[in-house]
């Protein structure tokens, strides 16, 4: 049976970096953009990191520019920004994709354990998002793709993919289901 540990990843440098590695911890597991409405949450989710790290939460941040190519520059210069403008100390990987052919296997993965339940409607940009997404013809609510930038997956320390929220949940309660299985 497949769990998180059996992927990979590249870091920024193109180094392979086992999920292996993380055994025994809780992760949150995030495709980012810099240039994004939901960038701010760079902020939410360093601060989350800087209170739980210590016990046992590691995010792992894969920038991504497939949405609005809302993540331009190269790995280093996405780093940079992050650091300088959030003080972002957690693990960034390789820019990589997270839907269609190139995705990354661990995308695939994590689609096939937590499928999209739909936006926070609570939240202002997700009607935006739907009207956006309703003009596309497509049926996009039934199918488990990555819908949009900041769409994170929370693991549990046995390696479970136990949630999905999409970039629309208030980040709030992001951290109480973190903190739930911490």
């Amino acid at each position: 049976m497949t769990t998180i540990y059996d992927f990979n990843l590249l870091d920024k440098k193109g180094n392979t970096v086992s999920l292996n590695q993380y055994k025994g911890k809780v992760l949150l597991i995030v495709n980012s953009a810099t240039g994004c409405g939901f960038t701010p949450q760079y902020e939410d989710l360093e601060s989350i990191y800087r209170r739980l790290k210590d016990q046992g939460l590691e995010i792992l941040d894969i920038p991504c520019d497939q949405f609005g190519h809302q993540a331009p520059g190269s790995d280093d210069e996405i780093t940079e920004f992050c650091s300088l403008r959030f003080g972002t100390d957690f693990p960034q990987f390789k820019k990589s994709e997270v839907n269609g052919p190139n995705e990354l296997p661990l995308y695939t993965f994590l689609k096939s354990q937590k499928g999209f339940e739909g936006f926070d409607m609570d939240n202002k940009i997700a009607p935006l998002l739907v009207d956006m997404f309703d003009k596309t013809g497509t049926d996009w609510r039934t199918s488990s793709d990555i819908k949009w930038n900041f769409t994170k997956f929370l693991v549990d320390r046995n390696g479970r993919v136990v949630a999905r929220f999409e970039p629309t949940k208030d980040m709030a309660q992001v951290e109480d289901c973190i903190k739930a299985i911490l």
